[in-house]
């Protein structure tokens, strides 16, 4: 005998949409608590939720909410990221500027990233909205909501910010990496710099996905030298901008740093997020691989902001990060050897980015 919440699990689908939608509302609870009783009948409950998605707005809420939750358990997150006319439905829907949703269709998508072939975002397309002003690759698109949807001008209902996370877990995939540092015919734009410009904004989980995402696209080491130029991403100010406070340099050190490093408020102050202080860091790091990166930030006055970081932020994790550096950056350099190897970055030298655990509402 089925019980009463089997029973209510079962209304999910009913013909009439008031039941579906009293039924949707109450089990949003038991999508944490009980996750098991949407997995009975091989995943039969699982089956319906992918097809409410569209269902009235309200009643989709509660869905997706639902969807976002199951998609902890392996098992579902799988059969999410693997259906793809359930996907077609997510990325039409999220892209639509009047979509009430948008949201959370973000959120469900930065948690479908957890599974691996959800790569394959690189090769599918759909018509863009006229608004989104974007081309028909459907990664090209959630960068332009991205950015468009920052200030609720493109949808009033949503900023998309966790975008960000679903960035930072696709960007751990090499062919990913190579297409955020390549410029796209349709715009002229790298896509990297349409993240990069959110380092220092005020949603914290924009600024973690971003910062993730710059990191984990930093170990595609042949674009480095796009990373440090100024004509291509010229990321440097980007990521070091969150990570300086206040501190008074000597006159030297500060006539020598970056222009956007300079003359800065008296208010001025770090990242608050330790996460994303010490993710910049190891940014800087990955980016120390060749000898001109490194060169470059002498230069600019890098050493003397990662001492009074490391001096002023009592984070093991940041200090740690920052000693690293110091001694990449305070070392002699040996004079170049063109029989020598070239030494790749592995795992050793740094972990890709994930973005933060499964979201939960």
């Amino acid at each position: 005998m089925r019980t009463e919440l089997e029973e209510l699990v079962g209304l999910v689908a009913d013909p009439k949409p008031e039941v579906r939608g009293i039924a949707a509302e109450h089990l949003v609870p038991y999508s944490i608590s009980q996750p098991g009783i949407f997995k009975v009948d091989k995943l039969g409950p699982v089956k319906n939720l992918k097809l409410l998605v569209r269902d009235h707005p309200k009643i989709a809420e509660h869905i997706v909410t639902i969807l976002i939750n199951l998609s902890a358990d392996r098992e579902v997150l799988e059969s999410l990221a693997t259906d793809d006319k359930f996907l077609s439905e997510v990325f039409r829907q999220v892209v639509n500027p009047s979509e009430p949703n948008a949201n959370l269709l973000s959120m469900l998508l930065a948690n479908l990233a957890k599974w691996d072939s959800l790569k394959r975002v690189l090769e599918l397309k759909q018509s863009p909205p006229e608004e989104l002003k974007s081309n028909d690759m459907i990664m090209n698109q959630l960068l332009d909501l991205f950015v468009k949807g920052a200030d609720g001008t493109y949808n009033k209902n949503a900023d998309f910010d966790h975008l960000a996370y679903l960035f930072a877990d696709l960007t751990k995939h090499a062919e990913v990496r190579h297409h955020f540092v390549r410029k796209q015919d349709y715009d002229g734009v790298i896509p990297l710099t349409k993240l990069k410009v959110f380092t220092e904004h005020k949603s914290d989980v924009r600024r973690k996905g971003v910062a993730s995402t710059i990191k984990n696209v930093a170990f595609d080491v042949p674009s480095h030298p796009l990373f440090m130029s100024e004509d291509d991403i010229d990321i440097l100010p980007y990521i070091l901008l969150p990570i300086m406070g206040n501190e008074e340099y000597d006159e030297e050190d500060s006539m020598a740093m970056l222009p956007d490093l300079q003359l800065l408020a008296p208010d001025k102050q770090r990242d608050t997020d330790p996460a994303i202080i010490q993710t910049h860091v190891e940014t800087l790091l990955l980016l120390t691989s060749s000898r001109e990166a490194r060169e470059r930030m002498r230069e600019v006055k890098v050493y003397p902001l990662i001492r009074e970081t490391h001096l002023r932020v009592q984070n093991e994790g940041i200090q740690e990060a920052c000693e690293r550096l110091v001694q990449v950056l305070m070392r002699e350099e040996e004079q170049p050897n063109p029989e020598a190897p070239v030494k790749e970055l592995t795992n050793g030298d740094g972990e890709e980015d994930d973005d933060e655990d499964v979201v939960e509402v």
